[in-house]
């Protein structure tokens, strides 16, 4: 009888021993359970389940319309496919703002629910008493500052953040406070390559960024733009690894043109 080898599960604590390594971590997102067997069996060390789902699965302009009900149900379907690395899951817009008691709701519903293994919240200080709440409900809580997409209408723009002296010291003020706070890591978006290597050393938890320049602790993507699955979406920061689109819709045109000259099923297609 063959015994299965253990896999050893990616934790916060591995994550905390990488910063303290020097190894970078690898993040990407995933959304459903097919894509996320694949990418958890191809290494990774994180798997977040965005909000980007609003953009990416759903066709919304922004992440703000994804409910907390589709989210679980991104996250539990994610879970199911991730034998080895960590599960982040985004807390949506509308989930936990300006009050800690639906924070902490929320996120009992999404650790009951799905079986994730940390949630990930935007914002700074203002976000600073749901993070003490959820931590102290022993959920792991990953911090994102920076570009935070669910304040969009605030910012107008997906331009760089924290380019002003006022908005980058509020950015490592607000990093301190998160992890006083207890966040066991930062996703840092969009800001000056210099100012995320400031934060990066003034912090013993790791950052991740994207579109942060590579003094970041780790990386994150969305799975479909490094994919190649969004056509036209190609900001400075993504490294485009696959043209994914293109060749589905090849191989999608095949099909069909099989279909209609009659050359599939073949005889060895059939009973």
């Amino acid at each position: 009888m063959s015994v299965n080898k253990e896999v050893k599960r990616v934790t916060t604590h591995t994550l905390q021993k990488m910063k303290e390594q020097g190894e970078n971590i690898s993040m990407l997102t995933a959304y459903d359970y097919s894509f996320a067997t694949v990418i958890d069996a191809a290494g990774i060390d994180v798997i977040l389940v965005g909000d980007s789902a609003s953009n990416v699965m759903a066709g919304h302009e922004t992440t703000l319309p994804i409910t907390l009900d589709q989210m679980i149900y991104h996250a539990a379907s994610v879970v199911r496919g991730a034998q080895r690395c960590l599960v982040v899951v985004d807390l949506p817009f509308g989930a936990y703002q300006g009050n800690t008691k639906e924070a902490l709701n929320s996120t009992i519903r999404i650790m009951k629910e799905t079986g994730a293994h940390a949630i990930k919240l935007e914002g700074g200080v203002e976000i600073v008493d749901s993070v003490k709440r959820i931590v102290s409900a022993g959920v792991p809580v990953m911090g994102h500052l920076g570009l935070t997409p669910q304040s969009i209408y605030k910012f107008g723009t997906y331009t760089v953040r924290a380019k002003e002296e006022a908005e980058a010291a509020k950015l490592k003020e607000d990093a301190l406070l998160l992890q006083e706070a207890g966040c066991f890591a930062l996703v840092l978006e969009k800001i000056p390559a210099a100012l995320a290597k400031e934060v990066t050393e003034s912090l013993h938890i790791p950052t991740i960024g994207i579109g942060a320049g590579p003094h970041c602790n780790g990386q994150v993507l969305v799975m479909h733009d490094m994919l190649g699955l969004n056509q036209g979406f190609k900001p400075r920061f993504l490294r485009q690894y696959l043209d994914m689109y293109s060749q589905v819709k090849t191989a999608v045109g095949q099909y069909i043109a099989d279909v209609k000259s009659g050359d599939f099923p073949n005889e060895k297609e059939q009973y």
